[in-house]
């Protein structure tokens, strides 16, 4: 172990995509990594993956694991943190970009502060604040709503309502969608808000096929842009 390893839970960020962990993750983490036996995750596959490709030398099966993802139940994650309150430091890694940020791992590091448990965020790539940087919407007053309804009716009321945020509150409005409904998600938005709001469709962040570009409704209506299935983050402003 490396003994400048605190005792903590370390939050390690992952890359956004099929990416170099150079391109966006500090060497800084990799030496961290390397002096951690416990780790929580979204996906055991994916967490192994990602560990042997920072580190290729690393000794995967002297790991152990812990599942952490939907459909968890909240009384399998207690004994959890079990290691770190016996002395091991423990990562938590989310399936892309940072842990317990729109992401399940927040259960976990909310356990390791009521515990008084030291936590320790490492640097690394969050899609939702690398979309609101590029997209020249403000900046200090900002709200990052998740996904919105999947039903048509739920949905186009709650961007009517997003949008109305955006003038009445001067607030940047963040959201996502699953892939493969990126497409109906823009119609919905080119139909529902007024012509002169802004619309941010950041796509394929840090990764070969990024996009992120800003437009007017009346602008990207005349474009006829079609995005397809990648990772996409929509920002609404005035």
């Amino acid at each position: 172990m490396n003994h400048n390893i605190e005792t903590a839970l370390y939050l390690f960020p992952v890359t956004l995509g099929d990416t170099e962990t150079e391109r966006s993750l500090p060497s800084f983490n990799n030496e961290i990594l390397s002096g951690i036996k416990h780790f929580i995750v979204e996906n055991i596959r994916t967490a192994r993956r990602f560990l042997k490709k920072t580190n290729p030398d690393f000794d995967i099966d002297s790991l152990s694991f812990y599942e952490l993802n939907e459909h968890t139940a909240a009384e399998d994650i207690s004994d959890y943190l079990k290691p770190l309150e016996d002395g091991h430091p423990m990562g938590i890694l989310s399936e892309a970009g940072c842990p317990a940020i729109a992401d399940p791992g927040a259960a976990v590091v909310s356990m390791a502060q009521t515990k008084r448990l030291k936590v320790i965020p490492l640097v690394g790539p969050s899609s939702i604040i690398l979309s609101l940087m590029a997209s020249g919407f403000n900046g200090q007053n900002f709200a990052f709503n998740g996904y919105l309804p999947v039903e048509a009716h739920a949905r186009i009321k709650a961007i009517k309502d997003l949008e109305q945020k955006v003038y009445a509150e001067n607030q940047t409005q963040i959201f996502i969608e699953t892939p493969y409904r990126n497409d109906k998600l823009m119609a919905d938005l080119l139909k529902t808000c007024r012509d002169n709001t802004r619309l941010c469709v950041a796509a394929d962040i840090t990764c070969a096929g990024e996009s992120i570009a800003t437009r007017t409704v009346r602008q990207w209506k005349k474009e006829k842009t079609v995005i397809g299935k990648m990772p996409c983050i929509f920002l609404i402003y005035k």
